[in-house]
């Protein structure tokens, strides 16, 4: 794999090319120094001594263009090859955000292999992979809760890639989600001036505004900038089903000599949702013919909320080749929110009843991190070592009422029904905070060139704390002071273009908000991964595959009382068992063809404990596919056209009554023309066919949502 080679201009004669370790000098191919290009002509003709990880310095997928990248950060704290990471993880660049017009994280999911996303409103869903809610997700390494009730789900206007990490990384991250970790990159300031400004208009008076501008601020390009400013907005499918969502993103990259930079960046992101519930099925589960425009909520029906993350960054290259970061974010969110919704099945008469839910949720949260990597010689290969210490604090406020409205007959229901009602915290009222020190480290060692061993471990202390103001102030705390979570991998190249690989990992997780019948807080999540594979590499990097099989153990898990969901108490269920096998491949098979495929097979079962509340909907099987061609030369020169399919199997509840949902397949298509190297033009067209489906299904009450009608968004792109 050596194209990062290529695009960075770096002679490596006679160098075990490894880990993509093998580099003398870091050098930045926009701002090349002297001391690089004397260093390559004068070892032109001997073998060279590695000095550092080429990786540090890696393009961002704006500038390498396609659907595939080389190197990948999340779970490994430095880059990595993506062949050298032994789990399973996915990139998804700007080039495939841009050409299928996704504009939050939760969009995106839908249409990644490996992912499941319970819909609730675009940024607002719930994102699975492996059976399990994403619960954090990282901007450059750095973690933050997400989750539905805050509409925390990232816009993703302000992010050059996604990286997804599949299944538990107890080393970096212990205190996380067994689904795994997700890890949004930042675009960075560029040492030239580019821009670009996007608009977008479709189906339901959806639109999209979007500038981007970047470049130096002084006149030697040793402080640059960026802004970027986006706005999206749509009427919904859904009557009155509004949604509005804004970012504001700027970042400052200042070179304080030639090895060191300091990054300084700023994101702010708001939502207003008026929000839809889905519709109810009859009391005994089984969906109904509703149109798909249907509404059941009030005229009042809103959801605000607004987050702000401010991002600190330090990174040093030392001459020996090691690379030092210190970094820290801290990231404020408030929302508030009153909707109306069907609070029970539809009975032989049409009847059904409402509610109100009101709420509020405040949340602070800090995270940092300090880390420090170094290649290494070892028997005439390379090796490296990472080590580092990481904190976070996560405080959430939250509170939480409801109302009865009354009895509705779905038949002649209309928004303005009910009143606007005033509702009391009495469901919830409770601050919880969660705060954990770290130390890890991590080694990949090659004993022989075809073979990396990967062991790590992490120390961790953390400290949970609940107090619940409906109960008179009590409160409950939970501690550790020295959990280890140990890591294990390896990997074994079979030839240039394949490698098999193994890998064992941990995590455990502080149940913050969790409580039993007496307001105890639960002993955490604990759980474990088997995962092997086989990763191959093709046409120079630019065409990366992976299949794998995993097994995964979580036990201690909350869940309500399977006869009575709403008791606010929980319940440890015991010992849970999934496993499953995937399969993806992305990136250019030949020149101007891309494509991201995947098909995922998931198998969960309860092995200690009767609860079924395990996995639900969660499907066996899913396939994602997308492929896009643009033509060169010929009556066609400039078009681009593309495709794909999101398919899943049949899926179901562990409600009781269950609610069944049949599967579904749903197609896409995309059109665009270069009218000059600077404007495009794209036309997509979404669910092409017209398919009528359900994408979540929840109660006979509430959460059975309906897939998006055919549309189509119109969208322009100019680059200066």
């Amino acid at each position: 794999m050596n194209t990062p080679w290529k695009r960075w201009g770096l002679v490596t004669m006679g160098v075990s090319t490894t880990l993509g370790l093998a580099q003398p000098i870091l050098a930045d191919v926009r701002k090349p120094t002297a001391e690089s290009e004397a260093v390559t002509t004068t070892t032109a003709q001997a073998t060279i001594t590695v000095k550092g990880n080429r990786l540090y310095e890696m393009l961002p997928s704006e500038q390498t263009g396609g659907y595939t990248v080389d190197a990948a950060t999340v779970g490994t704290k430095t880059p990595a090859s993506l062949r050298d990471i032994p789990q399973s993880v996915s990139v998804v660049t700007r080039d495939a955000i841009e050409d299928e017009n996704f504009n939050t994280l939760d969009e995106m999911a839908k249409r990644t292999p490996g992912m499941r996303v319970l819909s609730n409103g675009n940024g607002r869903s719930s994102i699975y992979s492996r059976g399990y809610e994403y619960n954090e997700y990282n901007i450059d390494g750095l973690p933050a809760p997400m989750a539905s009730i805050l509409g925390t789900v990232p816009n993703l206007a302000a992010f050059d890639r996604v990286e997804i990490m599949r299944g538990p990384s107890g080393l970096f991250n212990s205190t996380s989600e067994m689904g795994g970790i997700v890890n949004l990159v930042r675009k960075r300031p560029t040492y030239d001036f580019q821009g670009h400004v996007t608009a977008r208009y479709g189906s339901w008076d959806q639109n999209y505004e979007e500038t981007d501008l970047s470049g130096p601020i002084n006149s030697d390009g040793s402080v640059r900038g960026r802004m970027v400013i986006a706005n999206d907005d749509s009427n919904g499918f859904v009557d009155h089903n509004e949604n509005t969502n804004q970012t504001f993103y700027g970042a400052l990259d200042i070179d304080l000599d030639d090895a060191t930079t300091l990054s300084l960046a700023y994101l702010r992101q708001h939502r207003d949702i008026v929000p839809s519930n889905g519709v109810p099925t009859d009391t005994e589960g089984n969906l109904l013919d509703f149109r798909r425009t249907r509404f059941f909520g009030a005229d009042w029906n809103d959801f605000n909320s607004q987050s702000n993350d401010w991002i600190a960054e330090l990174t040093h290259r030392f001459d020996n080749g090691g690379y030092g970061r210190i970094a820290a974010r801290y990231s404020n969110r408030a929302a508030d929110y009153k909707y109306a919704y069907t609070f029970s099945g539809v009975d032989a008469n049409d009847q059904s009843s409402m509610v109100a839910l009101g709420g509020r949720v405040d949340q602070e949260t800090v995270s940092a991190d300090a880390s420090y990597s170094q290649p290494f010689d070892t028997f005439g290969n390379v090796s490296e070592f990472v080590v580092g210490t990481d904190y976070k604090r996560y405080e959430t406020e939250t509170g939480q009422g409801v109302a009865r409205l009354g009895t509705i007959n779905v038949e002649t229901y209309h928004a303005d029904q009910f009143d606007e009602p005033a509702i009391a915290y009495t469901r919830t009222n409770d601050r919880t905070t969660l705060e954990e020190y770290g130390l890890y480290s991590k080694l990949t060692f090659r004993p022989i060139q075809p073979l990396a061993l990967i062991v790590g471990g992490r120390v961790s202390s953390y400290q949970q704390h609940l107090s619940d103001y409906l109960a008179d102030g009590a409160s409950d705390s939970r501690s550790d002071d020295a959990r280890f979570t140990p890591y294990a991998g390896v990997v074994l190249d079979l030839d240039e273009h394949h490698a098999l690989y193994a890998s064992y990992s941990e995590v455990f997780m502080p149940q913050s908000d969790s409580v039993d019948q007496n307001g105890r807080l639960l002993k955490p999540r604990e759980g474990e991964q088997y995962e092997v594979g086989l990763k191959g590499s093709y046409f120079n990097g630019d065409l990366n595959a992976r299949i794998s099989a995993f097994r995964m153990y979580d036990e201690n898990a909350a869940a309500a009382p399977a006869d009575n969901p709403r008791a606010g108490y929980s319940f440890a269920i015991g010992k849970r068992r999934i496993q499953g096998a995937e399969f993806e491949v992305t990136g250019s098979p030949i020149e101007h063809w891309d494509i991201i495929a995947g098909y995922t097979y998931l198998d969960t079962r309860v092995e200690e404990g009767d609860s079924p509340v395990a996995f639900t909907l969660m499907p066996h099987n899913t396939l994602n596919l997308w492929s896009q061609y643009g033509f060169e030369g010929g009556v066609l020169d400039g078009f681009h056209i593309g495709g794909g399919v999101t398919a899943m199997s049949d899926f179901h509840t562990s409600s009781s009554p269950a609610v069944e949902a049949p599967g579904y397949a749903v197609v896409d298509a995309m059109i665009g023309y270069d009218f000059t190297p600077a404007l495009k033009g794209q036309l997509n067209f979404n669910n092409i066919f017209d398919k009528t489906y359900y994408e979540r299904v929840g109660s006979t009450s509430t959460f059975n949502m309906y897939g998006a009608p055919s549309n189509v968004v119109a969208s322009l792109r100019y680059d200066f």
